[in-house]
């Protein structure tokens, strides 16, 4: 494992921003870094222990995903090497296998959620209503079965330490246009689909995960953010999956398990995590890239 790192600190270009994991510097008028570094976040709140190597390993797993899906749509990769837009030996280590360069685009103001299995939210939204995001499903389905087929659940991108909320369709068509929110809706879908018959193969179930897209000045929508990654997907081993169970994941679940044990408001300041917990969370990741890059 590398030594983790919990927040970047570049001083050669100008700092943009911080999410919950990644770190945005302006490179110029055309181009940012975003750096992923190992922080956690669970219940919408940064935990203060980083975990060693998921930075690298989110990174990894989003460009591979990024080239293998290329075809279907383009992506925000600029192709310049990160580690010549700063300056030193000590920033160059700060992003050196964590960091890409991309194109300045427009994100758009929502999530493209796609979700292929009964689980989480909405496994909830089912029991409460027999629909997910308003969605009608055929009655008598179980925890974690597979839907008939994918379902797009758009949701709203809420600010740091706050919730997503999920949105029905023709709120999508209000937000960005009735012909744009088909393209996003349909490239979703096809991007799952192809993702998940891909890693079915190397033994993973991706249960669901979620899509940003951005825009272009001539209007071209482009894969942004991070694709089809622990973080922003639930990833199931497909030997230890069964129907009626909520099946072992490779992504953060894991940290979500062992909060769940805790007397924590999940409110800020989060919790430290033992030693074993982020030893076994740093594995979990690390499996995953192996799994789907070898």
């Amino acid at each position: 494992m590398t030594k983790p790192l919990f927040e970047s600190s570049l001083t050669s270009l100008k700092l943009l921003g911080r999410g919950k994991v990644r770190d945005i510097y302006a490179v110029d008028d055309r181009h940012l870094l975003i750096v992923t570094t190992d922080r956690l976040s669970a219940f919408d709140v940064v935990l203060p222990d980083p975990i060693p190597d998921k930075g690298r390993v989110l990174t990894e797993v989003s460009n591979f995903w990024f080239r293998r899906l290329a075809a279907i749509v383009p992506n925000h990769l600029s192709g310049i090497d990160p580690e010549s837009v700063v300056s030193g030996e000590g920033e160059r280590a700060q992003v050196r296998g964590r960091a890409i360069v991309v194109k300045r685009l427009t994100p758009l103001p929502i999530e493209a959620v796609v979700r292929g299995y009964l689980i989480g939210s909405g496994w909830k939204d089912y029991l409460k209503t027999g629909a997910v995001c308003g969605i009608a499903l055929p009655a008598g389905l179980k925890l974690a079965q597979k839907l008939p087929e994918p379902l797009f659940t758009p949701a709203t991108k809420a600010e740091m330490g706050a919730h997503d909320e999920n949105i029905p369709f023709q709120r999508v068509e209000k937000l960005v246009g009735a012909a744009r929110a088909a393209q996003v809706r349909d490239c979703a879908l096809r991007l799952y689909r192809e993702a998940a018959d891909y890693a079915r193969g190397c033994g993973i179930l991706i249960a669901d995960t979620k899509f940003e897209f951005g825009t272009d000045p001539a209007g071209t929508l482009y894969l942004i953010d991070e694709a089809l990654t622990p973080d922003s997907s639930r990833f199931w081993p497909a030997d230890q999956y069964r129907e009626g169970i909520s099946p072992p994941s490779f992504d953060k679940q894991f940290v979500r398990d062992y909060l769940e044990t805790l007397d924590w408001d999940k409110k800020a300041p989060g919790p430290r995590l033992p030693a074993h917990i982020i030893e076994k969370t740093s594995a979990k990741y690390r499996e995953a890239l192996t799994r789907l890059t070898g």
